[in-house]
């Protein structure tokens, strides 16, 4: 169930952190984006919600990854 896992003890945590921190900084990036794009003006723009949206994405993404990243390979799976 939670392969490629941090909680795995075959799994290298130091890449596993890489790996999860790219992935959360991307979602902060699609998310403000997003919600950027929903302002008709960027004068518009409430960047209080901005920012929090991008940092609730981020973190959803670190909890999310917790489940596995595929880019991650358990050291006996690479074996």
């Amino acid at each position: 169930m939670l392969k490629n896992s941090v909680f795995r003890l075959s799994v290298d945590t130091k890449k596993w952190a890489k790996a999860a921190g790219i992935r959360a900084v991307k979602t902060m990036a699609q998310t403000a984006v997003a919600v950027i794009g929903t302002e008709a003006v960027m004068s518009a723009v409430d960047w209080k919600i901005v920012v929090s949206s991008a940092a609730v994405a981020g973190i959803v993404s670190i909890l999310t990854s917790v489940a596995g990243i595929p880019e991650v390979q358990s050291e006996t799976e690479v074996q």
